[in-house]
């Protein structure tokens, strides 16, 4: 279940060795590296996150990426961002604002400046400030040349020319030299923040091991970069700095993306049911990498199909779970709406079926990069005929772990399709991540029918939870076939009966219902359980909504935040915690969903905030909507 690289596991017991060098003591920052498309700039970000989290910093990233797979080079809309929030104490976003921001070209600087904090420090490659690249990013004249930037603590370096000097040993062209600036740029930052470039090194020396040029190049230019800092003169009022260990419960931490996580938390879910592993997925952004991740794993039994397209997939899945393993796919909005059909047939088949959703930008094609959460009702109600399912969500990227695992108990116990939403967000975002013991987790054995099932037939249910038993193909006594047509309720076979189809319905409709038995009451995160205003979310809103009533309770507001987990079927007590506060309201990012749910189910009279833009919520958007709506406000 372990990724054994060294660099990505630490013990919050210990850290690494502080930097001898009188620094600026600072509780958190949060950094921004921004370039083009084709600068390594996601890459850099991943490197300064494992050292950050090396020394004990807890830490939250967002890796923004630009739609366009090959934007023309110096262009605004093919930047490339990276923001990481480091710190000495618990968080939960990636911050609102940089306080550093590292520019690559003129369109990184254009794109990004209006974010940099007042008197933030602002890192530029004046090397590629060149009259070409100024005109694509839309400058008239040179911003380093002007009081454009007079409100930041401005540090000009040509990273471009100090790149060429490091890599000149390696005979290198120019264009191949130049690939290295950003490991030059990640040397200096390393530097900034007190973190040396071990980490950086192993990392290079293991990924570029049978290509050496490439690996001894980039090595230089880490560490010429980070000499640079040792020995230059900085302006005026930049410093360096040091961020203290995080207090985090003792134990082996990771650093880990929502979709690595999900990954894990299937592996956990086989071992846990005891059934083999098996994805049918097609590739989609920003869904592949838990097929990546998952084809990394066939020494835990697991199988993975790339299909040719997304209805070949959750088809395949189905096959899967029908066979006797358990059926898992995994895509983004446009995928679902190819699947639902085959979702359908699960339902109606009453077969076990993991469907992951990891949602972006929409409609259509949309915003491939960008992360939304407008696949909720596609989710819940997005298949035709009377098809419900379970719909659960995953709030942090550590949480996709157990998110997975739930999405697997609820579709073996109840033989239903589930649904697991997350987000881009979620899934290219990382944390430090508290390794769980497989002891810790509950297992949940599956129990197939056997030859001595008395009157056997495919739809026999389980009383309690009307869910129906699961013969595998090939037991003798168990011969059957299930299909898309409607079953007869009492033998299986083909029913055409008008009140058949409405018993079956109703009984599908009512299975799910059971689920609201089986899983937690809704909770208050923080705050009390009635108040003047109570903050609902779902998914990866978490974050910002939790320190958005943080700082509001702060103030004295009597204000909480209650987090949604499971979506459909809702918690039992959803509607009579929603009564008890004055005024609801719901963030999200679509334009109202979970709102309109909430309004319709419980008649509460909460209202939305709503933000489509393909970013996150920032917690300082959430506090002005917390003060809009209190009461006499």
């Amino acid at each position: 279940m372990r990724d054994t690289h060294a660099y990505e596991d630490m013990n919050m017991d210990g850290g690494a060795s502080p930097n001898n060098i009188e620094r600026e003591e600072i509780d958190s920052v949060v950094i921004r590296f921004a370039g083009d498309s084709g600068d390594g700039m996601q890459l850099t970000g991943a490197q300064f996150t494992h050292s950050s989290a090396m020394v004990g910093n807890d830490l939250s990233t967002f890796p923004d990426f630009p739609a366009e797979i090959r934007a023309p080079a110096g262009s605004t809309y093919g930047v490339s961002g990276f923001q990481i929030h480091v710190a000495s104490h618990d968080i939960m976003t990636p911050g609102d604002a940089p306080d550093v921001l590292i520019a690559m070209n003129p369109a990184a600087l254009k794109t990004n400046v209006a974010d940099l904090v007042d008197g933030g420090l602002l890192i530029v490659n004046e090397g590629a400030f060149t009259k070409g690249n100024l005109k694509k990013a839309g400058y008239e004249q040179n911003p380093l040349d002007d009081d454009t930037l007079a409100a930041y603590r401005l540090v000009k370096l040509d990273i471009s020319k100090h790149t060429l000097a490091a890599v000149e040993p390696f005979d290198l062209g120019t264009k191949e030299a130049l690939r290295s600036k950003n490991m030059w740029t990640l040397g200096l930052v390393l530097w900034l923040f007190g973190r040396d470039t071990k980490n950086t090194e192993n990392w290079l020396g293991q990924k570029f091991a049978k290509k050496e040029v490439v690996r001894d190049s980039n090595i230089a230019a880490l560490k010429a970069g980070h000499a640079y800092g040792e020995t230059a003169e900085m302006p005026t009022g930049v410093h360096i700095y040091k961020v203290p260990k995080a207090t985090l419960s003792p134990g082996t931490y990771r650093n880990v993306t929502g979709n690595e996580a999900l990954a894990w938390g299937l592996v956990a879910a086989s071992k846990l049911s005891e059934l083999q592993l098996m994805l049918g997925s097609y590739p989609i952004t920003p869904a592949s990498t838990v097929l990546h991740a998952l084809s990394r794993l066939k020494n835990f039994g697991v199988v993975t199909f790339q299909a040719e397209d997304e209805i070949a997939a959750v088809c395949a899945a189905i096959g899967a779970s029908f066979g006797g393993s358990l059926g898992v796919t995994t895509t983004s909005g446009p995928g679902i709406a190819l699947k639902a059909e085959a979702i359908g047939l699960a339902i109606m088949t009453e077969l076990p079926l993991v469907v992951i959703d990891i949602q972006r930008g929409g409609p259509s094609t949309g915003l491939p990069t960008k992360t939304e959460q407008s696949d909720l009702f596609q989710a819940i109600y997005g298949r035709n005929g009377d098809a419900p399912l379970p719909v659960i969500s995953a709030s942090t990227p550590g949480e996709c772990f157990f998110q997975a695992i739930e999405a697997v108990r609820l579709t073996t116990k109840y033989m239903t399709p589930v649904m697991l939403l997350t987000d881009g967000y979620l899934a290219n975002g990382a944390e430090p991540w508290k390794i769980p013991s497989m002891a810790d987790l509950t297992p949940f054995p599956v129990e197939f029918a056997g030859s001595d099932t008395p009157d056997f037939h495919p739809y026999i249910r389980d009383e309690a939870t009307l869910s129906r038993i699961w013969p595998k193909p090939g037991t003798p006594g168990l011969e059957h076939r299930i299909g898309g047509i409607e079953k007869d309720r009492e033998s299986g076979n083909i029913s055409y009966e008008p009140e058949n189809h409405h018993l079956m319905t109703k009984m599908r409709a009512q299975k799910i219902a059971n689920i609201a038995n089986d899983i937690p009451d809704l909770g208050i995160e923080e705050g009390e359980a009635s108040g003047d205003l109570l903050i609902v979310g779902w998914g990866s809103t978490h974050g910002a909504i939790r320190q958005a009533v943080r700082r509001a309770r702060k103030e004295g507001h009597r204000v909480s935040h209650a987090h949604l987990r499971h979506l459909n079927p809702m918690p039992k007590n959803t509607g009579e915690l929603l009564r008890s506060f004055k005024r609801v309201i719901v963030p999200e990012m679509n334009n109202g969903m979970l709102v309109k749910i909430l309004r319709g189910e419980y008649l509460v009279d909460a209202q939305g905030i709503n933000k489509i833009s393909g970013q996150p919520f920032k917690v300082s958007e959430i506090v002005s909507a917390i003060h809009d709506h209190l009461p006499n406000s």
